[in-house]
């Protein structure tokens, strides 16, 4: 099914008998169901760069919202990844959010309005092209971050920034785990307004590399930077850089080599050291931090897979790719974390996102009961 207008698909999704999974730009795992594929809802349908606003329907391509924007010195400030494919509506959907989301916030915080259709196949349109616009139940925010489980995204309406003069990277090569956590957090209490702190771990070595990133007009990034490198000298030797690792991993390049599965892990930025250290006593991976530690990227690939099954590890009477799954999971929530599931070499009989608590566990059957009724779209995603 390839609807091309809201219409077409507010009419499928109500003479639907089976589970849909919703297609935008495929950059996402595949579930159950027959596939309703909404990337022909695509286009820009207004844009006023003097109200800092743009309106696009769900399917239309991350690169070309960008290149309009970057036409008139703009950009999309939550930095969602820029994988082949990706969607504005599924940036807004699963509320992807990069490294600036320590300054400017998420995904979610740019959203003004949105248009969908529910799992009965009714058209609901909340918000609107300003920032007050709501008024009763916030149903924006509510949309960003259901992951389409509520109801399928037609159109977004949503809030840009001016690109920056300039920026400036203050990297700390050779740091530890530890030490890199600690470095990320003095840079984060300082007054310089950082726009990123991540840490990627070097191949092969107990050491990585941080990078901090400051933005904004030229000699105030000047200023800012050169104050950093003099508070984080007491880490390492530091150098400035007009550039960084922030294209890559908005490419999703956090490790120097290739992994056959991705999760991504929140925990609080200063447990995530310990948290990694333990991983590794039971599950071999590779890891990133970004958000100064709050979230941690997992990799895996097979051979850490049968690392772990040889060192005995317990996998929860699970095998491969779902046994450290499964374990990962569990520790996550014996850190007040969860872990996500992003990529997987293959279907997993294993949930993606972090089981609930029975009373948010409750609170979100009854929203998908009210939104979707039949329990139709993405059904088993999220619950």
């Amino acid at each position: 099914m390839t609807p091309k207008t809201e219409n077409e698909l507010a009419q499928h999704v109500a003479a639907a008998k089976a589970p849909l999974w919703i297609k935008g730009g495929g950059t996402t795992l595949t579930g159950q169901g027959d596939v309703l594929d909404v990337s022909g809802l695509s286009g820009i349908t207004l844009y006023e760069p003097g109200a800092l606003t743009m309106v696009a329907q769900a399917g239309t391509p991350l690169s070309e919202i960008e290149a309009a924007l970057d036409a008139e010195g703009q950009m999309l400030a939550f930095e969602p990844p820029r994988t082949k494919g990706a969607t504005i509506g599924g940036a807004f959907a699963t509320n992807a959010s990069g490294a600036r989301r320590v300054q400017v916030g998420a995904a979610r915080d740019f959203l003004l309005g949105v248009r969908f259709v529910d799992g009965a196949g009714e058209i609901i349109k909340n918000g609107g092209r300003v920032m007050k616009n709501v008024t009763g139940y916030d149903l924006v925010k509510l949309m960003s971050g259901a992951h389409g489980t509520l109801g399928v995204l037609t159109e977004v309406s949503f809030k840009v920034l001016p690109k920056p003069e300039a920026q400036a990277t203050i990297e700390v090569k050779g740091l530890t785990d530890a030490q890199a956590t600690q470095a990320m957090s003095v840079a984060m209490g300082t007054p310089y307004d950082v726009s990123g702190a991540v840490f990627l771990v070097d191949k092969g070595t107990p050491t990585g590399r941080m990078s901090i990133r400051v933005e904004g007009f030229s000699g105030s990034v000047a200023h800012r930077s050169t104050a950093l490198q003099n508070t984080l000298s007491a880490f390492g030797e530091c150098s400035i850089s007009e550039t960084g690792p922030w294209d890559d991993l908005r490419g999703g390049a956090m490790f120097s080599d290739t992994t056959d599965a991705l999760w991504r892990v929140a925990v609080k930025p200063s447990e995530a050291a310990q948290f990694t250290s333990e991983l590794a006593q039971t599950l071999p991976h590779s890891h990133a931090y970004d958000w100064a530690g709050g979230r941690v990227w997992i990799g895996a690939d097979e051979a850490d897979v049968m690392r772990a099954e040889a060192q005995d590890s317990p996998l929860n009477d699970k095998s491969g790719f779902e046994g450290f799954h499964s374990v990962l999971q569990e520790m996550a929530a014996q850190y007040k974390g969860h872990a996500t599931l992003m990529t997987a070499p293959m279907p997993l009989s294993v949930p993606r996102f972090q089981p609930e608590n029975n009373v948010v566990a409750n609170l979100s059957a009854g929203l998908r009961k009210r939104f979707d009724p039949r329990g139709i779209l993405n059904a088993g995603l999220m619950g």
